[in-house]
């Protein structure tokens, strides 16, 4: 093992970004409320391990969704658990997510030289939003199909541009399979992509710029 462990350490000098991990300097003022931001980042990697659990068994479609989900809630092993955890740490995710930004900006972390690690936080919050209005319909219950008829609905009063988004939105004038198709991409493959993305991007800039000090 040492051999191999040499052989990686010549290459990838893999001691070097261990040090440089391990003996980042914490200001002292830092407190329990400095880990909100890494509470939400370990409910989205929750969301992340029991949504791609769930795709096994869910099927995007207007007729078999609703009961696919009660499929998983009923027959798959701990499906009720993995379904429930998803829903219990989506909520968690957006509590932790509101009480993160108060802290920032209560504390002065959105202040120069700043500005950009703000404005990742506050993209994530957009997306973190769309995760639950996306999710929201995919059991394509009652609640879930007039959730997604009104939101969908709302760029209408739009001048002009309005017409064209709805339907944008919904995948044709009136909300149905385009809809769920729409809505179950965005919610498993692009708003998780967008989301690692710019949870990278504000990571980085946090780790290049330490954490903010005190007022």
């Amino acid at each position: 093992m040492g051999k191999v462990y040499d052989w990686f350490e010549e290459r990838l000098e893999i001691q070097a970004i261990a040090d440089d991990i391990t003996s980042k300097y914490v200001p002292p003022h830092v407190n329990i409320f400095y880990c909100l931001g890494g509470i939400t980042l370990t409910c989205f990697l929750v969301q992340v391990a029991t949504g791609f659990a769930m795709t096994f068994y869910y099927r995007p479609t207007v007729i078999e969704a609703f009961s696919s989900v009660q499929y998983i809630m009923t027959e798959v092993n701990f499906g009720w658990l993995i379904r429930s955890v998803h829903r219990w740490s989506a909520s968690m995710m957006v509590l932790m997510m509101i009480l993160h930004i108060f802290r920032v900006y209560l504390t002065g972390g959105f202040k120069k030289p700043r500005e950009l690690t703000w404005v990742t936080g506050v993209i994530l919050a957009v997306l973190t939003v769309s995760f639950g209005v996306t999710g929201y319909s995919l059991p394509w219950d009652q609640i879930g199909y007039w959730a997604v008829k009104i939101v969908t609905g709302v760029p209408e009063a739009i001048p002009v541009i309005g017409s064209p988004v709805v339907e944008l939105l919904r995948g044709s004038v009136s909300v149905g399979q385009s809809t769920l198709t729409r809505f179950y991409s965005l919610h498993t493959f692009v708003l998780p992509l967008l989301t690692a993305i710019f949870m990278l991007m504000h990571f980085l800039m946090i780790r290049k710029q330490g954490i903010s000090g005190p007022l």
